[in-house]
C-alpha cells in the first residue's frame, strides 16, 4: 500500500472513530446520582437491573424502558400514569445510574431482553407488558420478537426509524451512514401480533409527532393517541393512561 493509500486508511479510521464518539454524545445522556425517589432497587443475583414499584399480586407487570437522559429513578414521575394494581419495573441501562457498562444499541437491547425474560420467569401467570419512552421505544420494540412476546406494547413519543429523527435534526449530515445505533421500530414490530398503543405529543420538538404517526400507520390495528405538550410533558396528569387491556 502506497503512502496515499495509508493516508486514506488513516482518514477513514479517524472518521469512523469520530462518528462513534459523535453518536454517543448525541444519543446517551446518563446521570449517576443516588436518589431513589421512592422506588426500590431491582436486583438479580446481586446485579442491579433497575428500580421498581412492586405491588402484591399485580394484575399486570410493566417493564419500562426510559428515555436517553437521566436514569431509572428519575422516572418516578411516570408512576401516576400506571394503574395502582400493576407492578412497574424501570430498567437501568448499562452506563446509567450505578449500573456498570457502556450504553449502545447492543447493550440496551441485551439488558431489556434479560430483564423481560426475568420478569416472565418471576410472573409466569401474569401479563407482562412493555412501555417504551422516547429512545426506549427502540429496545421496547425489539422485545416484540422475543418468545413469549409481550402481552402489550405501549410507546410514548417514539420514532419509526432512529436515523430519520437524526436526519431531521442534522439535515446536512449523512446520518444514516454515521449512525450505527439505528433502531428500526417498523421492522421490529412487523411480526408482532399483540396490542400496540402509541402516544404522540403534538408540540414535540425532540422526536416530532410525525415519526410516531408513521410508526402507527405502518402497523394495522395500532391505536394512536395524540396528546398535548412537548417531548417531556407526557406524564402531566390525565394525558397518558398506561393500561392492559
Amino acid at each position: 500500500m502506497g503512502r496515499l493509500g495509508v493516508l486514506l486508511l488513516v482518514c477513514l479510521v479517524a472518521i469512523v472513530l469520530s462518528a462513534a464518539a459523535w453518536q454517543r454524545q448525541l444519543l446517551y445522556f446518563p446521570t449517576h446520582h443516588d436518589r431513589s425517589n421512592g422506588l426500590v432497587p431491582w436486583r438479580d443475583q446481586g446485579e442491579l437491573l433497575g428500580f421498581a414499584r412492586p405491588v402484591p399480586a399485580p394484575r399486570n407487570v410493566w417493564l419500562m424502558l426510559h428515555g436517553n437522559g437521566g436514569q431509572a429513578t428519575d422516572r418516578a414521575y411516570a408512576l401516576p400514569s400506571f394503574s395502582l394494581e400493576d407492578s412497574v419495573y424501570i430498567l437501568e441501562y448499562p452506563g446509567y445510574g450505578r449500573r456498570p457498562g457502556t450504553p449502545s444499541k447492543e447493550t440496551l437491547d441485551r439488558a431489556a431482553r434479560q430483564a423481560y425474560l426475568l420478569l416472565r420467569q418471576h410472573y409466569p401467570a401474569t401479563p407482562v407488558c412493555i412501555v417504551g419512552e422516547s429512545i426506549g421505544s427502540g429496545p421496547a420494540c425489539a422485545l416484540a420478537g422475543v418468545e413469549p412476546p409481550p402481552d402489550k406494547i405501549v410507546l410514548v413519543a417514539p420514532f419509526d426509524k432512529l436515523h430519520r429523527v437524526g436526519q431531521y435534526h442534522y439535515p446536512f449530515l449523512p446520518v444514516r451512514l454515521l449512525l450505527s445505533d439505528d433502531w428500526d421500530n417498523i421492522k421490529a414490530l412487523k411480526g408482532y401480533r399483540g396490542r400496540v398503543e402509541i402516544f404522540g405529543a403534538r408540540q414535540d420538538e425532540v422526536i416530532p409527532e410525525k415519526f410516531a404517526k408513521s410508526l402507527a400507520e405502518s402497523r394495522p390495528g395500532t391505536v394512536f393517541r395524540e396528546i398535548e405538550g412537548g417531548h417531556n410533558d407526557w406524564a402531566t396528569p390525565g394525558r397518558v393512561s398506561i393500561r392492559n387491556p
